[in-house]
């Protein structure tokens, strides 16, 4: 007996008759603002987006979101583009899906976008207010005198803003510059040193595991630039300790212009509670690879800061359960003293919190749970500096780096780790 075959035929039924309007759509047919020729992505940093118009001319700006791999987190908190237009042109912008996942919770950014900054050249900002409406939208009137505009939420720091500064460091004898590995699309990753490696301490500091997150790296560059002064304080400090700073984790983040996490959908700030997957955190892998081997030379750091950006700008300090209670007293009371020199010798006045963290942990919890290096999560505003009463910039931030050359001089005159 034959076999027999049975066809199966799908057919596939389109509606096409016109559905019920979607509540507060804009009309994506209305005519673009007068003046208004382009929105560029197409520099290093821009972030992707894609934009419309209401009747009323405002342009309507939507963030592309990047996700956190085997989570529902989501983030779209950066952006940077340039207007192009017709010189004296006015548009007004309205920023829309702010709306972010976070720990599995919807929150949204717009309550921290009480400013943006702005700037005809790339290179000179300002920074202006906004007006944040209802449903979590933002809104912003810009005045164009010249042909381009460019917008971005913080002061830029790009790679070629670090390329810069390793060149112009870079045969310093006091500086050692060392590539400890590559990130997921195989850019370098390098840590620098200022100072003897042998000094009686050492600081190490991270910024930018989450590529929207400028001010570490401002931070960082005022740091190195006052610890290679080579003035009497410069070199006073840098008889007492020397500085390890990985100054960009997330280059691909950064170049892309995306918000949170690595491509492979990993935050290089979670998940230091065990070891990295080299396939998937290939960055977090690097610095793991390197501070083992510095722990095995016995050149441990005795302090550590991962630097972020926020809407509040404070030092974290967290303890894991799993240590002793000792030890956990211990770690808050040096870091209650750091945040005591902050605010005595720096404008930073946000204060600190404290709390004992959940898993996943980041990266100053695992530095302290797994190679016992006492370290926090310092946070800087976004948009505004209390201790200045100003808007946050770039120049702020590096002055602030400068100023954590006295406060960790200071830290190991009372600490003494």
């Amino acid at each position: 007996m034959k076999p027999t075959c049975t066809s199966v035929i799908f057919v596939l039924v389109l509606d096409c008759s016109p559905g019920p309007p979607l509540i507060g759509a804009p009309p994506t047919t209305a005519p673009a603002p007068s003046g208004l020729e382009f929105i560029d992505t197409s520099f290093e940093n821009a972030s992707p987006l894609w934009y419309e118009f209401a009747a009323d001319g405002t342009i309507l700006i939507n963030l592309m979101y990047d996700h956190e791999r085997n989570s529902p987190n989501r983030a779209a908190g950066h952006f940077h583009f340039l207007l192009q237009g017709k010189p004296g042109s006015q548009f007004t912008l309205e920023f829309r899906n702010l709306d972010d996942i976070y720990n599995g919770k919807l929150n949204s950014i717009a309550s921290e976008m009480k400013a943006l900054v702005v700037s005809e050249d790339g290179q000179h900002w300002r920074s202006l207010a906004t007006r944040v409406l209802p449903d979590n939208r933002v809104r912003i009137t810009l005045h164009m005198a010249g042909p381009q505009f460019y917008v971005a939420r913080a002061q830029p720091y790009r790679i070629s803003d670090l390329d810069r500064l390793l060149n112009e460091i870079r045969g310093n004898p006091l500086v050692l510059i060392t590539p400890i590995g590559k990130t997921v699309e195989g850019r370098d990753l390098e840590i620098v040193r200022i100072g003897d490696e042998h000094s009686p301490y050492r600081v190490f500091l991270r910024a930018r595991a989450h590529a929207w997150e400028p001010a570490g790296n401002w931070v960082v560059q005022g740091l190195i630039h006052r610890l290679l002064k080579n003035d009497a304080d410069s070199q006073r400090w840098l008889k007492q300790y020397c500085v390890w700073v990985l100054p960009m984790a997330n280059k691909d983040g950064v170049a892309r212009g995306r918000s949170r996490f690595n491509l492979n959908g990993m935050d290089l700030n979670r998940n230091w509670d065990k070891p990295a997957d080299p396939q998937l955190a290939p960055e977090n892998a690097a610095l793991e690879r390197w501070l083992e081997g510095q722990v095995q030379r016995g050149l441990k750091p005795h302090l550590a800061l991962e630097l972020h950006n926020d809407g509040h700008g404070n030092l974290h300090i967290k303890a894991p359960a799993t240590l002793s209670a000792d030890v956990q007293k211990r770690y808050v009371d040096r870091m209650m003293v750091l945040k005591g020199l902050l605010e005595n010798k720096t404008w930073f006045t946000e204060g600190a919190t404290r709390t004992t963290p959940a898993l996943p942990m980041t990266l100053a919890e695992g530095f302290l749970a797994r190679y016992q290096i006492d370290a926090a999560v310092h946070e800087f505003n976004c948009y505004w500096i209390n201790g200045l009463h100003d808007f946050a910039n770039g120049e702020h931030w590096e002055t602030y780096g400068t100023q954590l050359c006295d406060v960790f001089s200071a830290y190991f005159e009372q600490v003494k780790p």
